[in-house]
């Protein structure tokens, strides 16, 4: 195919990824008019449909999934060159795309990275807050941050933050109406705080263990948030007891205005990891920002 066709392949590529010719025209810095004439014109020399148009939405039809799936990581494959050839000036640069959750946004990644940013000022870092899986590669991130049990085995995971615990909370009003669980079935007579998880739709069950022993609780309440922090806000107004990750919550045990309960059924769990496929050729800004997170555990090395 002409070399003056490149252009539309990568127009196709962010459509088909997409969804969508307005995200796409945004993404690529076009107008959807131009997107529109180049897919048009693609498709009148390919003589076969490629996209799936609807008021909605936009997919790619049988012959164009088969397309993307032969060219699409050949794009990726030149943009990961492209960036690597920072690798040759003075100073690396270039942006590196993350998906995470706002609590660890804020307690580790911009802590951590800041000092990178002042260092390298042609480094620039995108943040996507999320709390849905979301599928890296296709999605075009360069990497992503989650709990260590939840990655993927074919990822490449780097621990950027310590092992964890999750914790039973509640205020100190709450438990002076209300007796404290001493097992986590008690749980089941106490007005908990749900959390309606992003991937199933369905609400977390509480998980617990103790020498051994696995629990879970399907809690019941009056209240269900699909994020953290407003569960964190209700605990502290005395609306009932929730469990979260012992980090989004510490502050307030430590200064008292939260209370922990069941801590001995909480065993420590895998904490945060960076983690990006396995196959990404690393460019010299995204090395940077790895080598800047990773974890470096109290007196010793950083993790590998």
């Amino acid at each position: 195919m002409a070399r003056r066709n490149l252009n539309d392949l990568l127009y196709f590529i962010t459509i088909a990824r997409e969804g969508s010719f307005t995200r796409a025209a945004a993404h690529l810095g076009v107008t959807q008019s131009a997107l529109s004439q180049a897919i048009n014109g693609l498709e009148a020399r390919l003589r076969i449909r490629l996209l799936t148009r609807t008021t909605r939405s936009v997919s790619p039809t049988a012959a164009g999934e088969r397309l993307l799936n032969a060219i699409g990581h050949r794009f990726d494959e030149i943009e990961s060159e492209l960036d690597a050839l920072t690798e040759l000036r003075d100073k690396p640069s270039g942006t590196v795309r993350i998906t995470c959750g706002d609590n660890v946004l804020q307690t580790i990644l911009l802590l951590k990275l800041a000092p990178l940013l002042r260092e390298y000022p042609d480094v620039k870092l995108e943040f996507d807050v999320n709390y849905g899986l979301r599928d890296i590669v296709a999605d075009r991130f360069d990497a992503g941050v989650r709990l260590g049990s939840t990655i993927d085995k074919d990822m490449i995971a780097i621990p950027i933050g310590p092992p964890l615990r999750m914790a039973v909370v509640a205020s100190p009003a709450y438990l002076a109406d209300h007796p404290a669980p001493k097992q986590p079935h008690d749980l089941m007579a106490h007005n908990c705080i749900n959390q309606r998880m992003a991937t199933s739709g369905g609400l977390y069950v509480w998980d617990f263990e103790r020498k051994g022993r696995k629990l879970n609780v399907r809690v019941d309440g009056q209240l269900i948030f699909n994020t953290a922090q407003p569960q964190v806000d209700a605990a502290l107004a005395g609306l009932g007891v929730t469990l979260l990750p012992e980090d989004e919550v510490m502050a307030h045990i430590e200064a008292g205005r939260l209370v922990r309960v069941l801590e001995d059924w909480c065993p420590p769990f895998a904490g945060y990891h960076l983690y990006y496929p396995s196959r990404r050729q690393p460019s010299p800004a995204f090395a940077l920002v790895v080598d800047a997170l990773r974890y470096a555990k109290p007196g010793g090395a950083k993790s590998s």
